[in-house]
């Protein structure tokens, strides 16, 4: 879940006539985004539902976008945000979508265009707006648009409607100040290596504790691994991607807890003392081999 979804979700909810239940597809919380990755609390009073592939934190049932296993007409809201891009047939999961939704309810989505691979747990696709539109047919009106550049934009969001069409002036306004916001290229926003400190400088000051457990560690591991994602809205994705592909090289599944608290320990001083991508190439260079 990124802060801007989150912001257009809540836009949403402010401005459009939401209808419950509210089933959100994708729910799944994954480790360190948990609690953060709630959209619940901006449908108050909405009969909310959690629905996934996976059981964990956010899920409430399993269910399959590709078939979704509920009657026809029986939903108010469908929520499918950050998902489609996981989806093998967004088209299928649309059509799933209109199928259940009842009249006059909506379909809210989103999805991502210029942004690196990533799992949890397939990457199939990248959307323009024309995509969303495409996929959105099957709804009487629906809205597409975009934050980032407009030729390559970093996310893509749609609203589809099953019904008769109402004002969007209010929804609109509010629109066009979240991508105002969110318009500017990501590579601008702040220095990298400030960006990186002003995200990570909490963490350091937890170092000193970690002669504690396992689960703690763990837990360092895991958060670090979220700020990395949280890191996406704040400075560019080709700087993030190189960070990443230096953590999934030094912390591969599988690696012993002993040695990834070293790595993670060493990753932590570079960022935050120097910053710099080249430093940090640098200091791993003459890293101590594995144990």
């Amino acid at each position: 879940m990124r802060e801007l979804i989150k912001q257009f979700i809540e836009i949403c909810a402010e401005t459009l006539p939401i209808s419950d239940p509210v089933y959100e597809f994708g729910s799944l919380q994954v480790a360190g985004q948990e609690g953060f990755a709630d959209l619940r609390p901006f449908f108050p009073g909405k009969r909310y539902v959690g629905a996934d592939m996976r059981e964990g934190p956010g899920v409430d049932v399993i269910l399959n976008l590709h078939h979704i296993d509920l009657p026809s007409e029986s939903v108010g809201t469908v929520l499918i945000m950050d998902t489609l891009e996981h989806v093998e047939f967004p088209h299928r999961a649309l059509e799933e979508a209109y199928r259940i939704i009842r009249p006059n309810g909506m379909v809210i989505i989103s999805s991502v265009m210029n942004f690196p691979v990533h799992d949890y747990p397939f990457d199939y696709w990248r959307f323009t707006p024309e995509a969303f539109k495409s996929i959105l047919r099957p709804f009487s009106q629906s809205i597409v648009g975009f934050a980032g550049d407009e030729g390559f934009p970093h996310t893509v969001v749609g609203v589809g409607f099953k019904g008769s069409p109402f004002s969007l002036a209010l929804f609109m306004s509010k629109y066009e100040q979240w991508k105002h916001q969110w318009g500017r290229s990501s590579e601008s926003k702040l220095d990298h290596g400030e960006a990186l400190r002003v995200q990570l400088e909490d963490l350091q000051s937890q170092l000193a504790t970690l002669r504690l457990s396992t689960e703690e560690k763990d837990r360092l591991i895991t958060e670090f691994n979220s700020r990395l994602l949280a890191l996406q809205g704040t400075i560019g994705w080709k700087v993030l991607e190189r960070f990443r592909r230096v953590r999934d090289r030094l912390l591969p599944l599988g690696s012993h807890r002993r040695t990834a608290y070293g790595t993670l320990h060493r990753i932590l001083q570079v960022l935050l003392d120097e910053g710099p991508y080249e430093s940090f190439k640098k200091r791993l260079a003459t890293r101590s081999p594995r144990r």
